[in-house]
This record gives C-alpha cells, structure tokens and sequence, in this order.
C-alpha cells in the first residue's frame, strides 16, 4: 500500500495489510460530509485508522464524533463510566486489562461494528495495541482450510474469557469482588460462524478470538487444536499493525473485520482508554445462516 492523497486528507499506510494513519483532520461530531466519507473508506480500506494529536477531545466530543458511525453499543455487562453516556473505559489501575486477541462482545450475537479509542493516560514505555486483519488471514487459509472453516460454527462465551479475568496485585479484594461481579453478571453463550460474510464489503472473515471456546461437533481437544491453527493465521505478523500510543490518540476500528490485543508490557505504570462503540450486525455465513443465541443466564 502507498500512501494516498484523498480531496481532503492524506492518507498514511501503517502496514502492509492493515492499519493506516490520517492526517488533516481534528475530529468532532460535526464533520464535514465529505470528510466524514472518506474517514469510513479508509476504514473499509484498512480495517483500522489512527489519528494523532486529537487532544481537543474529551468525554462528550468523542461521544459526539463516534454517533456518526452509527448507533451506539451499550455493553451487554459493563456499566459506562461516571458522567458520560456510552464511554467503556479500560483503567489499568482497576484490572482492566485486554492482553489477550479477541474481536469485541462476540459472546452475543449482535456483534458490535466500530469502535473510536482515545488514550487518556498512556505509559512511558510500553501498552502498545495491535490488531490483525481476519479477512487476510482467511484468504491466507489453503483451501482445504477454507473449505472446512467455511462449513464451521464455533460456541463464543463471556464465561470463557472471564473465567481467566486476574486483577493486578495493587488493586484491593473489594475493588476485586466488584469488578468480578461485574464481567460475570450474565452468561452469553453464542453460536457464530467461523467464517462470515462481511455486510458492507461482501468479504470473508475469520470471527474467532478469545471468546472463541469450542467448535460445534468437535471434542474439547479437538477445538482447541482448530482454533489454534486458524488464529495462528489471524496472528501471523504479516496480517498485523502495531500502534504505539501518546496522549490524545484515537484509534478507529472494524471490529467485524479484525481482532485486537492490549500488550500489558508496562508493568505498575498507569494506562487509561476510553472506547465508544457504535453499531451492531449479526454475522452470517457464506449460505446467509445467522448467529443465534444459545445460553443468557
């Protein structure tokens, strides 16, 4: 990819298969059209964008700019932070920290779309996030591969990944207990295919990532063995881009067409996100046979 001059932002490729920076634009929630058009066919183009320098934004004006991606996602779980109307916010101080690959909420079958990260206290060194390209990494597959995957379905559950939620040592037992209570208050489980068929661009998808336990019709073993193989494609270097943050950041990404890792590389220091989420679609297969609720308890 090379970089690219659109009629009014400049367009700046991070890596070869995913992630571009754009430059020229403070962003806010009363956006030009034409601007606001050519941020989303960046986007389309390369699954993730990042804007540098946004430090004008705050709470109520990432609100703002994120409405115009669409409508915004409520967390099935998380309650928004104090004083805002949709911010999910990661205080690494609080435990919240997402080291592990995974496209967001897939626990249910309305998957969200788009997600707009803003950093708000960034490390020194260190809690860089990456994201991977599921499109690329299924184009990847040999066809044998393809094949199957296409045919697949796999069981998706919060429970999976909460299970294996480990506060920081600094944080005390009751802050603990709450934020346990919290993630675990209602069981999802969701039955997804393993490959869908992407609603705005017709293109084939990996959907796997850390809510991902098992693959309908096989042994606990058996799925451990076929996720392992199709998310070492989604994870291969080659399908990835690496964002190394600074206060005042924002990072805009398809959640349907890429998973994300949080590195937790900074140790004790503190690191702060907010994320607004907007849109919702329910993925369906190459034969339009849709995700389905199976367990919310």
């Amino acid at each position: 990819m090379t970089e690219t001059k659109t009629q009014q932002l400049k367009v700046v490729p991070v890596a070869g298969r995913i992630g571009a920076e754009i430059q020229g634009v403070q962003l806010s929630g009363d956006l030009d059209t034409t601007i606001f058009n050519e941020i989303k066919q960046a986007l389309h183009d390369h699954k993730v964008i990042f804007f540098k320098g946004q430090n004008h934004l705050d709470d109520a004006s990432q609100e703002a700019f994120a409405k115009l991606l669409g409508e915004p996602y409520a967390h099935p779980t998380v309650p928004v932070k104090d004083n805002t109307n949709y911010i999910f916010e990661l205080d690494s101080e609080r435990g919240a920290k997402a080291n592990h690959w995974h496209t967001d909420v897939t626990f249910v079958p309305e998957v969200p779309k788009y997600s707009v990260l803003r950093g708000v206290t960034i490390p020194d060194v260190g809690g860089d996030t990456v994201w991977a390209n599921t499109n690329e990494a299924y184009e990847d597959l040999p066809d044998g591969l393809k094949k199957l995957a296409d045919g697949l379905w796999a069981i998706h559950t919060n429970e999976y990944d909460y299970a294996q939620f480990k506060p920081a040592e600094n944080i005390d037992d009751e802050v603990k207990k709450k934020y346990r209570d919290i993630f675990e208050s209602t069981i999802y489980k969701t039955r997804h295919p393993v490959v869908h068929v992407h609603a705005e661009t017709g293109k084939r998808h990996l959907l796997l990532g850390g809510f991902a336990g098992r693959v309908e019709g096989y042994t606990t073993s058996e799925s451990e063995r076929l996720l392992s193989i199709f998310d070492s494609y989604v994870t291969r270097l080659e399908n990835t881009v690496r964002w190394q943050w600074s206060e005042g950041d924002v990072a805009i990404w398809d959640n349907l067409a890429t998973q994300h890792y949080a590195i937790a590389d900074y140790g004790d220091q503190h690191r702060v996100v907010r994320r607004v989420t907007v849109g919702k679609d329910v993925p369906v297969n190459k034969e339009n046979e849709s995700s389905r609720l199976i367990i919310k308890k």
